[in-house]
């Protein structure tokens, strides 16, 4: 299950081979402070473009809701009915009561806190999928899958209750993500979709007679590395886990292509019994080269927490520098043209491609055009001819990659 937050990101989740994707609506979201958020008015076609490549659309309505609230969360669920969203990831029984009446599938959130097996029967009433507490370990997990299995747990399809798991992606320090200081700082609620992200921050200690300071070197001390299950997503697979979520609605298409693509190749090494350590270094060493915090096991393992970032922002080993946008393309010569309005590229850069229905397209710079004529560089002001291994469509940005 791949995170959406943008059409960008949708379609780099459908084309690198997500079986599903979720996604927020408006205010009424975990990631509403967000700089794009989905509309009512996009979920025709967010659903159209999920049936097309036959991948389930799951809308996250997991916020703490208020009663002013009630009416929009209806207008949600109904939109989302109508335009065939395959479920709704709920935390709230005012949600879930009103999305099965509505007949719409209902998953239970991570907000849930779900920890044993008699909450899994709990809200099997309502759900089919439960995603589990992040603070589980895979032997907590596995023995809830077998209490499901020998108990035959069902869900409301009458199918055994299937489990869910954050397999990738930010953790926050607090129990499932519910997390107080940004409200209690700022009074901008992280469990209504705006979080501040206080944790995110250095921070200096200061003695209460308010003589010394100490500042924290080295380590955001609230501040989690990111979750990477990769080397051992055969044990995580083996545990009974049937949906693998990857966190990042508010990461961009080349993180979410570059995830997605990870986990569904280690997912079919796995079945084929190819699950090396040298590709599991290959898939770590991809991870790196998008947005991270540096990496950790979680939880799942039973390691006492201790692995904290040391930097602000992203440790990924690659960043991007927007070239300018593309002008055309001509399907039968399959080339691009594009405007370079900032930096240059040369032959042998490696550059991508984002739009929202190109996803992100990633290759390098094997020939290049200005004026019909072959040239090594381009520089800001040239119209540049590319040829690409897939279409770009007009208006996609054109980015260089380097090391970071």
């Amino acid at each position: 299950m791949a995170p959406a937050g943008s059409m960008e990101s949708l379609a780099a989740a459908l084309k690198a081979g997500a079986d599903s994707v979720y996604f927020g609506v408006d205010k009424l979201n975990m990631r509403s402070r967000s700089r794009k958020n989905f509309t009512l008015g996009d979920l025709p076609e967010i659903s159209a473009k999920c049936r097309k490549f036959n991948v389930k659309s799951h809308l996250a309505l997991n916020t703490v809701l208020y009663d002013e609230d009630l009416s929009a969360m209806q207008r949600m669920v109904d939109a989302a009915a109508d335009a065939g969203i395959s479920a709704v990831i709920v935390s709230d029984p005012a949600v879930m009561q009103y999305a099965r009446d509505a007949g719409m599938a209902v998953h239970m959130s991570t907000q849930c806190n779900i920890t044993n097996t008699e909450a899994v029967r709990f809200y099997s009433r309502w759900a089919d999928v439960m995603v589990m507490a992040r603070e589980l370990t895979l032997e907590h997990v596995a023995g809830i899958a077998a209490e499901i299995r020998e108990q035959q747990i069902a869900g409301p399809s009458g199918q055994p209750v299937r489990l869910e798991v954050f397999a990738h992606g930010a953790l926050c320090m607090a129990v499932s993500g519910k997390c107080y200081l940004s409200l209690h700082t700022h009074n901008s609620s992280a469990n209504r979709g705006a979080c501040v992200q206080n944790c995110r921050r250095p921070y200096i200690v200061t003695d209460k007679k308010g003589e010394y300071d100490l500042e924290v070197d080295n380590e955001y001390i609230m501040s989690a590395k990111d979750l990477c299950t990769i080397p051992f997503l055969d044990k995580v697979l083996h545990a009974g886990v049937r949906v693998l979520k990857i966190e990042g609605r508010g990461r961009s298409a080349d993180y979410v292509r570059t995830t997605v693509t990870c986990y569904r190749e280690a997912i079919e090494a796995i079945r084929s019994g190819t699950f090396t350590p040298e590709k599991i270094a290959e898939w770590e060493n991809e991870l790196a080269s998008v947005y991270n915090r540096g990496f950790w096991d979680g939880y799942y393992l039973g390691r006492t927490i201790g692995e904290w970032s040391d930097v602000h922002g992203s440790k990924s080993k690659e960043r991007k520098i927007y070239i300018g946008p593309c002008q055309n393309y001509y399907r039968n010569a399959g080339v691009g043209v594009f405007k370079v309005e900032t930096d240059g590229i040369e032959k042998g850069d490696k550059i991508m491609i984002m739009g929202p229905t190109t996803g992100a397209l990633s290759t390098h710079v094997e020939e290049l055009r200005i004026d019909d004529q072959p040239a090594a560089k381009a520089v800001r002001g040239d119209l540049v001819t590319l040829p690409l291994p897939d279409k770009a469509r007009r208006a996609d940005k054109l980015y260089k990659i380097v090391p970071a």
